[in-house]
């Protein structure tokens, strides 16, 4: 009884010290390219990169995955990648450090150092997809499967992606920054791979947590009226 007793407060700890670790990654983190500025998002055992150049209005590059961070590395399996679609389901596995507000990971034997934007820590910061879209003044349920569409949000920054995990199809992707407060979403575009004229537009939208669910009304960036439902994963 004694020994069951004390394995089972090993693996408590162990357990939290894991998760202690993770949470330490969560958030935004940038750095500076000789011609882009790239942002990393690490919340909810998920991962994605955006890389841009907002004077040029120009979209160059995202990729994204499940992430696991245990024991100093970061592993998981490559979900989207809009560069090369033969690199989606391939697992990887970088070391990964931080200290104070700076991120260093090792890729392909290449440092990687980013600089921390924010802690991960606001209201919808997560790893969502939707679940459903009002369509005709009718709320049809979504249910996502190989094809989904989700939304990665750190406390100040934001990223949709339209992807197929089995066939490795990127169907486009969009982000910036994000504020979140008294029931009004507001989003800055930054980049946006369809329709660059879109960068630096600012859309309002009335938004609420209901039951952990995130529902989300205004008009598109086409300015046409939506009602979402998005969950975390």
């Amino acid at each position: 009884m004694g020994a069951n007793k004390s394995t089972s407060l090993i693996l408590l700890f162990s357990l939290f010290a894991f998760s202690l670790d993770a949470q330490q990654f969560n958030g935004a983190w940038t750095r500076n390219t000789d011609s882009a500025v790239q942002y990393l998002t690490i919340i909810d055992n998920y991962f994605s990169v955006a890389t841009f150049n907002v004077a040029e209005r120009k979209f160059i590059s995202t990729t994204g995955g499940t992430a696991t961070i245990s024991k100093g590395s970061m592993s998981g399996v490559i979900e989207f990648n809009s560069a090369d679609k033969n690199a989606v389901r391939a697992a990887y596995n970088y070391p990964i450090k931080k200290r104070g507000k700076k991120l260093q990971l090792d890729i392909d034997g290449a440092s990687v150092s980013w600089e921390q934007v924010d802690p991960g820590n606001g209201a919808l910061s997560g790893n969502w997809k939707i679940i459903g879209r009002e369509i005709d003044g009718k709320m049809n349920t979504i249910v996502p499967g190989l094809r989904k569409t989700i939304k990665i949000l750190s406390a100040s920054r934001f990223q949709w992606v339209a992807l197929n995990s089995e066939t490795g199809e990127f169907f486009g992707t969009g982000g910036g920054t994000y504020t979140f407060k008294d029931g009004k979403y507001i989003e800055q575009i930054e980049f946006f791979s369809r329709d660059a004229s879109r960068v630096g537009a600012s859309l309002s939208f009335t938004a609420e947590l209901k039951d952990g669910d995130w529902h989300h009304t205004g008009l598109s960036s086409k300015g046409d009226r939506i009602y979402e439902i998005w969950t975390r994963k």
